[in-house]
Parts: C-alpha cells; sequence; structure tokens
C-alpha cells in the first residue's frame, strides 16, 4: 500500500518509516510534487493535522495522512501546545525553543509535561484520527543527541534518560509519534 505523508521534516517521515517496517510505501510531500508550505493556522494540534491532510487531498488527490504534535507543559497550561514548533519565533529553532521553556520552568517545582501527537488519515473518502500521548516530565538541562525538538529536555515516566538519550526503537515503542502511527497501522491492517 501507498500513502502520501503531508510532511517534508525529514525527521519525522525517518522516525514514522522506521515505525511502519516497510509495510506501507510512504511517499513524501516533495515526492508528489508539492513543495509548497502548508500552513499550519489551527489553533489546535488535531485542526493543524486536518488542515495538512485535507491540503493534500484536495489539491493532490491523494489518500494520504498527516501529523501534528505538541508538547504541552502542566506549570504552563499546556503550552507551548500547538505552538511547539514556533515556540521561540518563527525560525523554529529547536535550542531556541528549548531554552524560552526552561527559562519559563526555572521557579515552577511541577516539571510534569506530555507530548501529543494527533495523525488524521484520509482514505477512501473517509476521515479517520488516532492520538498517541506520552507523559513525562521536562529536565532541567538538555541532555542526548538523538531525536530533536524538544527530546533533550523530556523525560517519559518510568525511565532515568531524555528521548534524545533513548535509542529510536525504545522512543518509537513508548513515544507519542509510535502510539498514533500503531493505531494508524492497526486500522490500515483491519480493512485490508
Amino acid at each position: 500500500m501507498k500513502l502520501v505523508f503531508a510532511s517534508n521534516n525529514q525527521n519525522k517521515i525517518k522516525e514514522i518509516q522506521s515505525i511502519l517496517n516497510g509495510s506501507i510505501q510512504l511517499l513524501s510531500l516533495e515526492e508528489i510534487g508539492c513543495f509548497e508550505e502548508i500552513e499550519e493556522t489551527a489553533d489546535t494540534i488535531e485542526g493543524n493535522a486536518i488542515l495538512k491532510a485535507n491540503y493534500v487531498t484536495e489539491k493532490y488527490g491523494y489518500d494520504c495522512f498527516a501529523d501534528d504534535s505538541g508538547l504541552e507543559v502542566t506549570a504552563l497550561n499546556g503550552e507551548p501546545g500547538v505552538y511547539s514548533a514556533r515556540y521561540a519565533g518563527k525560525q523554529r529553532n529547536a535550542d531556541d525553543n528549548m531554552n524560552k521553556l526552561l527559562d519559563a520552568l526555572k521557579d515552577k517545582s511541577d516539571r510534569s509535561a506530555q507530548f501529543k501527537t494527533v495523525i488524521i488519515l484520509n482514505i477512501k473518502g473517509e476521515q479517520h484520527l488516532f492520538t498517541g500521548i506520552v507523559k513525562g516530565n521536562i529536565t532541567f538541562e538538555k541532555t542526548g543527541n538523538q531525536g530533536f525538538g524538544y527530546d533533550p529536555i523530556f523525560q517519559p515516566e518510568n525511565y532515568s534518560e531524555t528521548f534524545a538519550q533513548l535509542p529510536l526503537e525504545i522512543k518509537n515503542k513508548i513515544g507519542h509519534r509510535g502510539k498514533a502511527t500503531q493505531q494508524l497501522i492497526d486500522f490500515l491492517n483491519s480493512t485490508k
């Protein structure tokens, strides 16, 4: 089966491909000739995933899925949430985002947070939603060099390492994107 993954984020594509393990052939936006940036203008994570999936289906006619993820920090009333990628500005710099978050938490004792991924699948004229959540805490400093985004400061529950220290196989198994992607795979397998 071929499906378009509505992303040009190479880190996300690599992570999703490793979870899919060859069960679905992924096509990136670039591979279908979509080079424009799909605006993420919704005010929810779900809304942004819907925008991206619908854009590809409506403009290019492909069955596809799109995801959006966010880090929701309890002490910051769920921030950065839908604005996670551009928390410190339009430059979308991971270090700037982490520095701003660590600074915002410097006087907070509650460091609990969760990563949330929503995947929207447009297939055969229907839309399906899958959500993956992983709970954890924000560390006091960046640790590790694997992964991307906020991985160096997110420590999942029951682990002493950050996402940036864990092997990709473990992150995919316990992580938000892995959980949502597994739901997608299970759904696709059930409709074969």
